[in-house]
C-alpha cells in the first residue's frame, strides 16, 4: 500500500506500508543509497506475525522531496508525520546500515513514541571520541567520506554523474561494490532475488536525483543532533565482524555508550548479511515486554 504524507514543512514524503495494516508497526529505514522498495519480508511472513512494516524513501530519495542540509535527527520530524498520518501512536524502528543512525535518532530523540529499536551494521557519529572512524573500512568508502567531510561541493559534484549512470544502469553499483564484497558478502549477493531486489531498489532511490545519497553522506559527516548515550530504550545492535563497509568498531563503540544495548557481533558474517538477520530482528521488535 503506497502512499504520500505531507511532512510539518510541507514537503511530500512517499511511504510504503506492508503486511497486516492491523498488525504491530515497525518503521523500516532503508539503507545508503536506497528507498522504500530495499529489503523486507515477504507479505505473507508479515501477515503470520501480525506485523506491519512502514517504509518510506529518505528526502530526497524516490519519491520523497528534497531537506538540503539535513542532519540524522531530522528523520524524527518525518517519521512522526507518517505515524500521525497513519494513527501510530507507538511503534518500533529497525535501520539497516545508513539507517541504522536514523534509526537511533528516534529511539533518542522519541522515547515516549519508540517501543524497541535495532540498528544493523550501524555508522557511529563521525566524531565519536576514541573511535578510530576508518578502522577496518575499504578504500573506497574512506575516500567518499573523506571528500564529503573536507570538500562537500567537491563530494557532490562526483556523485552526481555517478549516480546518472546507475540510474541507468543499476547493475553498475553492484559491480563497482564486487571489488570490496567479502566471501561473506558475494554468497549473499549472488542469489539472484537478492540481486534483484538491490537492483529495483538502487534505481527507485535514484529515480530522482542524487541528493538522497548526498545528503545521508555529509549528514553522516556532521554532528548527528542528539547524543546515543541519552537513549533509554531498548537497542539491538546487530553486525557482521568481517564488514568492510560500516566496520564492526562503530557498533562496539556504541554498545560502550548506549545504556540499554545489547551487541550481537557475528564473527562469519558481513555487511549484506544484515538481510538474513532481519527476519529475527523483526520477531525481536515486537516481542512483547
Amino acid at each position: 500500500m503506497r502512499g504520500r504524507v505531507r511532512a510539518a514543512d510541507g514537503r511530500h514524503l512517499t511511504v510504503e506500508r506492508f503486511g497486516d495494516p492491523r498488525g504491530r508497526p515497525v518503521f523500516l529505514l532503508h539503507g545508503t543509497p536506497g528507498s522504500r522498495l530495499g529489503p523486507a519480508p515477504r507479505g505473507m511472513v508479515l501477515y503470520q506475525r501480525r506485523m506491519q512494516l512502514i517504509a518510506y524513501d529518505r528526502p530526497g530519495y524516490g519519491g520523497s522531496d528534497r531537506l538540503e542540509g539535513r542532519s540524522v535527527a531530522d528523520v524524527v520530524q518525518d517519521v512522526k508525520a507518517i505515524a500521525d498520518s497513519y494513527g501510530l501512536e507507538r511503534f518500533a524502528v529497525v535501520g539497516r546500515s545508513g539507517g541504522a543512525p536514523h534509526a537511533l535518532a528516534c529511539a533518542a530523540l522519541m522515547p515516549e513514541r519508540v517501543t524497541r529499536t535495532a540498528a544493523l551494521v550501524t555508522l557511529a557519529p563521525r566524531d565519536a571520541a576514541g573511535l578510530d572512524w576508518f578502522d577496518g573500512m575499504t578504500a573506497y568508502n574512506v575516500e567518499e567520506f573523506t571528500t564529503a567531510s573536507v570538500n562537500p561541493e567537491e563530494f557532490a559534484a562526483r556523485l552526481i554523474p555517478r549516480s546518472d549512470e546507475i540510474r541507468r544502469n543499476p547493475i553498475q553499483l553492484l559491480d563497482e561494490l564486487r571489488r570490496d564484497l567479502t566471501h561473506a558478502d558475494r554468497m549473499v549477493v549472488k542469489d539472484a532475488g537478492v540481486r534483484s531486489m538491490l537492483l529495483r531498489n538502487y534505481q527507485e532511490a535514484l529515480r530522482t536525483s542524487a541528493y538522497g545519497w548526498i545528503d545521508d553522506a555529509l549528514a553522516f559527516c556532521s554532528p548527528w543532533g542528539f547524543d546515543p548515550a541519552d537513549i533509554a530504550g531498548e537497542v539491538l545492535l546487530w553486525h557482521g565482524v568481517k564488514d568492510v563497509f560500516s566496520p564492526v568498531g562503530h557498533s562496539r563503540w556504541l554498545a560502550e555508550r548506549i545504556p540499554g544495548a545489547t551487541a550481537v557481533l557475528e564473527p562469519a558474517a558481513a555487511h549484506f548479511d544484515a538481510l538474513h538477520a532481519l527476519p529475527d530482528i523483526l520477531t525481536w521488535l515486537i516481542e512483547e515486554d
